[in-house]
């Protein structure tokens, strides 16, 4: 939020040697050399109008109200007079190359001029208050909407595209009732085509619930609801965060989060370009085709173009992408990520298989959430309609092979174990823990939640191909498609790689 700063200006009457000001017009008005800002429509008053009896009872009203409270007007009538038209101006604002002829007992009700007119004393009435504003955010709609916001009984609708430029001016300002409408129009309409712009907002201004509700946004609909739009409009700061998030919705696996990560920076070096996301898979590998024939000898992300994108792919969880060889091959033929980064992982990965290996591992005894949220596998699937599906997430999770049942009655899931003997493999320990938390979702409109269940983290034990119900759906109505999200660990944590 950018300073503001003001001072009193005293009005002259124009004469030679004198600095002449720009002459105050009715309402808000271009300074000399500009064109006139049409008028809203509605009633207005001419130099030779008179005021029926029930206009000057609006106008008495408006004089009695004390000073530092909401005034209350009556009609619209006060409004087009005394703002648009500046009748019975006793103050002028001058900011971003406009003029306001406004009233002090209306101005009160921003703690800024409250405060103003509090320790400078009173002004006469041709003073012109001179504002400097240095908030890019803040343009003339946005400082007519908020002044003109002080002379309304009750606010008018802002468009939701309009939020971010209105906060900034009511901040400024100091309209506390304004900056609550901006609050609630905010959490009402967060959607692909807002949801960057408000976390932006939000996060400058200090609004953090609506913050919270933006980044939840993003977790819940990144990688469910993709979409071009929204791709081009995320920072690389903001999509670090969501990438790391153990609360993102992925769907299917952590390749998947790389493929998006992919998608996204073609898009963030390409914004340009013009496609859907159908097509937007095809056209990103065969960009980064064409660098990898150009320059080989390196990896994209440690050229001068990817070394920015480097933080938020170092988020990636390489351990549960290098678990499945299809994965391993895409991320070793596409050449993006650096090679040190994945020899790191290989080599680690491979102490932890050797040690689970010898000492027989049967997977988490005790773990912390957040041991699980920074370190678990993050997996997802869509049930497009009633029925009963089984499935499991490809690779090698030290010997687990856990298959998912979904009815409209239970959730439930069933390790099964090789026969056929093999010394020391951990695939036929008679038990195993797996540690998990497996969310239920269903979206309604906008991308927001309609309905959501958890289990929670928990630590189950598992014989050999034994199953365990581990959400109760009897009670529940759903509602389709449905989303299923899970987080998995198989292995300790004192295992080096995890």
């Amino acid at each position: 939020m950018g300073p503001l700063n003001s001072r009193n200006l005293q009005c002259r009457e124009s004469g030679t040697g004198e600095l002449q000001q720009p002459e105050a017009q009715a309402g808000p008005s271009y300074v000399s050399g500009s064109r006139k800002r049409k008028q809203s429509t509605g009633p207005s008053l001419g130099p030779e109008s008179e005021m029926s009896h029930n206009q000057e009872e609006d106008l008495q009203q408006v004089v009695c109200t004390r000073q530092g409270k909401k005034v209350k007007i009556k009609s619209e009538y006060a409004y087009q007079t005394l703002f648009l038209n500046g009748e019975t101006s006793d103050i002028k604002i001058r900011a971003l190359g406009k003029v306001w002829c406004l009233h002090k007992r209306f101005l009160c009700q921003s703690d800024y001029f409250a405060t103003m007119f509090r320790d400078s004393g009173k002004e006469c009435h041709k003073d012109i208050i001179d504002l400097e504003i240095n908030d890019q955010n803040i343009n003339v709609e946005s400082l007519q909407f908020v002044l003109g916001s002080l002379y309304r009984n009750e606010y008018v609708l802002i468009k939701p595209l309009q939020v971010p430029r209105v906060l900034a001016t009511a901040c400024l300002l100091q309209v506390e009732d304004l900056i609550q409408q901006c609050d609630k129009t905010m959490k009402e309409t967060i959607n692909v085509k807002t949801v960057c712009s408000f976390y932006v907002a939000a996060e400058t201004y200090g609004l953090h619930s609506v913050k919270t509700g933006c980044f939840e946004w993003l977790l819940h609909n990144l990688m469910t609801h993709p979409s071009v739009e929204l791709y081009k409009k995320l920072s690389t700061d903001l999509m670090n965060l969501v990438i790391s998030s153990s609360n993102l919705f992925v769907m299917q696996k952590e390749i998947d989060i790389y493929t998006t990560l992919k998608q996204w920076m073609f898009l963030r070096l390409n914004p340009g370009w013009k496609g859907t996301m159908k097509q937007l898979l095809v056209n990103a590998n065969n960009w980064f085709s064409r660098h990898k024939e150009h320059d080989g000898s390196i990896s994209f992300l440690e050229t001068k173009q990817g070394i920015v994108f480097q933080p938020v792919f170092k988020n990636l969880r390489f351990q549960h992408i290098i678990c499945d060889l299809a994965s391993t091959k895409v991320i070793e033929q596409d050449a993006l990520i650096p090679s040190e980064w994945l020899s790191c992982v290989y080599k680690r990965q491979w102490y932890t298989l050797l040690r689970a290996q010898q000492y027989r591992e049967i997977g988490p005894r005790d773990i912390t959430e957040t041991e699980l949220e920074e370190y678990s596998m993050r997996c997802g699937k869509r049930i497009v309609r009633d029925g009963t599906y089984a499935w499991k997430w490809s690779g090698y999770n030290f010997g687990v092979h856990l298959y998912v049942v979904f009815t409209s009655h239970f959730i439930i899931f069933k390790r099964h174990a090789f026969s056929q003997p093999y010394d020391g493999s951990i695939c036929l320990q008679p038990q195993r823990n797996i540690a998990f938390r497996l969310t239920l979702v269903y979206f309604g409109s906008s991308g927001k939640l309609s309905f959501r269940k958890t289990t929670g983290y928990k630590i189950l034990t598992f014989e050999k191909d034994e199953e365990q119900m581990v959400m109760k759906l009897d009670s529940v109505a759903l509602s389709f498609p449905l989303y299923i999200f899970c987080n998995f660990l198989f292995i300790s944590l004192e295992n080096p790689g995890n």
